[in-house]
């Protein structure tokens, strides 16, 4: 294709209808942020009440699935062919998922989450009083639960049916051509359009609301340590440095820009994980992280399925109906991202990597982190549950402040939270560029130049609007339809991994019944 044409390709139908939807909205949370929230609310509100048992479900049916696949026969069957080996080293792509996963996720809630609920613990249990051992306990299991392995269900699936498809089949890095053994190789341009619409708006939308919330967070951070101002100069000023940042490591390609940010994220993350875990209560946090796996495992399907019906608590929509909602409306970004770079990897090894090793950073991370804080709420007199309560991004610093090399480690997180903040939204003009511009590959400069700009644009008019939280609801309300896209790729995945399982195993018989009649020819022409 020729330079010029191939720089515009993403000016097609798909491009054009996205960004007028998220212009739109944008327009809307800038305007009149506290109208968008409170309608999106309402929705989404509706949506949680009736559907959050769908949610749950559809959750643990994509685990059992996944580990099917993983487990099965059809797991040895390696995505690009019997012959490709992965680009990336085992440390390289598991940096690589982490960062452009939720690695901000676990550096915003690691503190949050549990001391959210020590402070006011799960309502399933009436004899649990807040800021006592017992919620502490439940705490830190439910903050593992949340954070665990059902989070990167939907990431998993959606990046095993894109690779399988792009790799096996030849088919575009579009979602909606991981649903053509069910709907055809061809033909229903407006079903797929409507998809990969949706796909968009949802990438957008879940990434300008991360920025935006991780932006306040690091702005709680240079607050804490050098007593910046907090307030919108300070924000934007936040959001044109990291900007600058995303473009230079866009621009700079994926094998240079997202691999070495992402080796730099997960490097700083196991230095503060190391260092936390000695200098803070080793002893306590180790045998929180023990006890905390264990009620995670023992309590996972119950805790799966687990709805809050009998009471007036809206504890389960809050929390892991809102995440499993957050986790499908992300899926087609994180995913079609993990697809890119697990060229080369055998199914198995696709979903243990993807399923396991994210989730159990991030448990290691909550058990330190969040450990480390209830011991000093619960033996050293510290208020973190209450400064947490007050402002959640506050957390991980008002922590940080309490320990020896408190500043170093503050510092350390601060720019840890910068780089995860720039492998996302490099990531995220990667994906957007792809699914924008029919599938391409390697999209143009010009078009992740276009998604970054308003990535960047977006959060900092709704920082200064105060309409992060509206929007952010706004994108949840996609994951419903979403998760019936997820069901048809799903039906449609099964379907070809048979087929190609059947044809990988008649070609074996055909290759053996060759080398039998090959024998047997050597064999008579020998006599």
């Amino acid at each position: 294709m020729d330079k010029s044409k191939k720089k515009w390709k993403f000016m097609n139908r798909v491009f054009l209808i996205s960004f007028s939807i998220i212009f739109l909205f944008a327009l809307w949370g800038g305007l009149a942020p506290e109208t968008l929230a409170s309608q999106a609310e309402g929705i989404y509100g509706f949506i949680a009440n009736t559907f959050g048992w769908f949610y749950l479900v559809f959750v643990l049916f994509l685990i059992i699935f996944n580990f099917y696949l993983a487990f099965s026969k059809y797991g040895k069957i390696r995505l690009g062919g019997d012959d490709v080996r992965p680009k990336y080293p085992l440390f390289t792509w598991i940096a690589m998922l982490f960062s452009c996963g939720f690695g901000v996720s676990i550096v915003f809630w690691g503190v949050a989450e549990p001391m959210t609920h020590f402070g006011s613990p799960p309502p399933f249990d009436a004899s649990i009083e807040a800021e006592t051992p017992a919620a502490a306990r439940e705490a830190m299991w439910n903050a593992f639960f949340n954070n665990g392995i059902h989070q990167w269900a939907s990431f998993t699936f959606v990046g095993l049916a894109l690779s399988y498809f792009i790799y096996r089949q030849d088919e575009r890095s579009l979602i909606s051509d991981t649903m053509n053994s069910v709907i055809g190789s061809t033909g229903k341009k407006p079903l797929r359009n409507t998809i990969d619409i949706i796909a968009i708006i949802a990438t957008v939308m879940g990434v300008a609301t991360t920025l935006g919330l991780s932006v306040l967070q690091i702005n709680s951070g240079l607050g804490s340590v050098f007593n910046a101002p907090g307030g919108a100069v300070t924000q934007i000023s936040i959001v044109a440095v990291m900007f600058i940042f995303f473009m230079l490591s866009t621009l700079s390609g994926l094998d240079r820009g997202i691999k070495y940010l992402s080796n730099t994220n997960l490097g700083i993350a196991l230095v503060l994980m190391v260092v936390v875990l000695f200098i803070g209560p080793t002893g306590f946090i180790l045998e929180t992280l023990t006890m905390g796996v264990g009620d995670y495992l023992q309590n996972f399907f119950q805790a799966s399925l687990r709805l809050d019906s009998y009471t007036d608590s809206t504890w389960v929509q809050d929390w892991p109906v809102y995440y499993w909602a957050w986790t499908i409306a992300w899926a087609p970004f994180v995913g079609m991202f993990v697809a890119r770079i697990s060229k080369g990897r055998t199914v198995r090894e696709f979903v243990l990597g993807v399923m396991v090793a994210p989730p159990a950073i991030g448990i290691i991370w909550i058990g330190i982190f969040g450990g480390t804080a209830i011991h000093l709420d619960l033996f050293q007199g510290t208020d973190i549950a209450a400064a947490v309560a007050e402002n959640e991004a506050t957390a991980l610093f008002s922590m940080l402040e309490n320990l020896p090399l408190g500043t170093i480690l503050s510092v350390l997180s601060i720019c840890l939270l910068f780089t995860f903040l720039v492998t996302s939204a490099d990531s995220a003009t990667f994906v957007l560029g792809m699914m924008s511009s029919n599938g391409d590959n390697n999209p143009s400069v010009v078009v992740k130049i276009v998604w970054g700009t308003l990535i960047a644009s977006l959060a900092t008019v709704l920082i200064i609007s105060a309409g992060l939280e509206g929007l952010q609801t706004a994108s949840l309300i996609g994951a419903l339809p979403f998760s019936i896209v997820l069901f048809i790729s799903c039906v449609s995945l099964l379907k070809s991994v048979r087929e190609d399982y059947r044809e990988a195993r008649l070609e074996e018989e055909r290759k053996r019944h060759r080398r039998i009649q090959q024998q047997i020819e050597d064999y008579n022409s020998d006599e």
